[in-house]
């Protein structure tokens, strides 16, 4: 660190992010946000993804108090321009691999990292779900969290990961499947391996439906039918304001075999990386087992 600067934090980027002082006024993508939120420190502002409307997703919200916190559009919305106005000390963004900014448009993340700092942590499928949670307490002490020998919660997600392990090691296990709701007709299925908080059940001896064939890299996109004969016993459904809800999809004969079947629980596939979070996450799906 040199003599100009009394704070810095090297990103997934690989880019070493400096300030004069230890940044206090913050901006972060909603995800993000919500992870400060748990640890204790209140952004000043908010921006979502081109998944997002006019309006935050209080689905990803956590903690987040969005009628109190300034919110500065979504995805190719974003006003970056007010954005830098409002002179922030530091915005915390994510990606999912690589140098690209999610929830901004190339150019608009390329001017706002050239006006302010912007460091940005990966949240994608090369980082396990405790590497993504470890890389935000770093992040959120180097601002100022609580830096003793457990972070917030951490107590709490290790009971809850212990009742899932143990759940899930009976001789019988319930067989689970995560899916976001495209409309009436079809389903995105969830590849577990795309996804941390996926992953992390299965680690933890949880069964996970892997749905296979062609598709992205994410999910597989199926028709109804296809999903309800994966025979699930729990059913993770997207409750993202991008996911098609219940009730349009009424007229699906799929659908409603899953719901007499299977118990639907929700699932944020963008949660807070938080140690309270993830513990919410797990006891949600021990309750259902």
């Amino acid at each position: 660190m040199d003599a100009q600067h009394t704070w810095d934090f090297t990103d997934d980027r690989g880019l070493r992010v400096t300030a004069p002082s230890r940044p206090a006024r913050l901006v972060a993508y909603i995800q993000a946000g919500a992870t400060l939120w748990d640890h204790g420190l209140h952004p000043a502002g908010i921006f979502g993804s081109h998944h997002d409307g006019e309006r935050q997703d209080p689905a990803k919200a956590g903690g987040l108090p969005l009628t109190e916190i300034r919110s500065f559009g979504s995805g190719s919305g974003v006003d970056v321009d007010a954005l830098v106005a409002a002179a922030p000390d530091l915005v915390v963004a994510v990606t999912y691999g690589g140098d690209q900014v999610y929830g901004l448009d190339p150019d608009a993340a390329k001017h706002l990292g050239e006006q302010v700092p912007l460091v940005v942590l990966d949240v994608g499928t090369s980082r396990s779900l405790a590497g993504v949670r470890d890389r935000f307490t770093e992040l959120a002490r180097s601002l100022g969290a609580p830096s003793g020998a457990s972070a917030p919660g951490e107590a709490e997600l290790a009971r809850a990961q212990e009742r899932l392990r143990t759940l899930a090691a009976r001789t019988v296990r319930p067989r689970v499947l995560a899916l976001s709701a495209a409309g009436a007709d079809t389903a995105y299925l969830a590849r577990p391996a795309a996804w941390p908080d996926l992953r992390a059940l299965s680690e933890l001896g949880v069964s996970l439906a892997d749905p296979e064939g062609d598709g992205g890299g994410n999910w597989r996109t199926v028709e109804w039918a296809e999903a309800a004969g994966l025979r699930p016993d729990i059913v993770l459904a997207d409750v993202r304001a991008n996911a098609a809800p219940a009730g349009q999809l009424a007229g699906s004969a799929g659908w409603r075999e899953i719901v007499e079947r299977a118990q639907v629980l929700p699932w944020n596939p963008e949660p807070p990386a938080s140690h309270h979070a993830h513990a919410r996450f797990f006891d949600t799906v021990a309750d259902a087992m």
